[in-house]
């Protein structure tokens, strides 16, 4: 469909259009055994190192050296005369990793986490500072600390709950608090 929709654009932005297609040609990722300056067919199957898939549809490497090749021979006679090594690199002309070091974290896993509680607390600091600057009018006259005093006399003079509340804390005798 997309590369319908880049034939029928013209001039400057069918350069756009055609990237976008599924049919083009996109450099390679780096590690999957591929140049970086090689195509890339979507249309068959491409190696994939996931733990949720663990059998990919192709092998890791697809041009094999020679070395690679007499291994391969070798491999379909009895495996208990290959060494240790042989098995290894034939698992590695199949697989780039395998199941521990897919597994392996790279020690950055907890400076992304910090990294981003640090981000959402400064953002959240700076939305509570632009908030207070811009959003929160002057500060009302009744939070001074002589309305405060005025208010707490008044309260105080009033007998305002007696029993169990602010009155209840004041000596009227001494004249002090409790």
């Amino acid at each position: 469909m997309l590369s319908t929709v880049a034939r029928s654009v013209k001039g400057s932005r069918s350069i756009a259009w055609r990237s976008l297609s599924t049919t083009s040609t996109l450099p390679a990722t780096k590690g999957y055994g591929v140049p970086s300056n090689a195509p890339v067919d979507f249309t068959k199957p491409m190696y994939c190192d996931r733990r949720e898939y663990p059998l990919p549809d192709v092998p890791f490497i697809t041009e094999l050296t020679p070395e690679q090749k007499a291994l391969k021979v070798k491999e379909t006679g009895p495996w208990n005369q290959l060494t240790k090594e042989e098995k290894l690199a034939l698992y590695r002309v199949s697989f780039c990793q395998s199941y521990e070091e897919m597994n392996a974290g790279s020690g950055a896993e907890w400076k992304t986490i910090v990294g981003g509680v640090m981000y959402f607390l400064a953002f959240s600091g700076l939305y509570l500072w632009w908030h207070r600057t811009y959003v929160y009018g002057p500060v009302p006259i009744t939070l001074s600390k002589e309305w405060i005093e005025v208010q707490s006399k008044r309260m105080i003079d009033m007998r305002v709950n007696p029993v169990t509340g602010f009155s209840s804390k004041w000596d009227y005798e001494n004249k002090c608090w409790k």
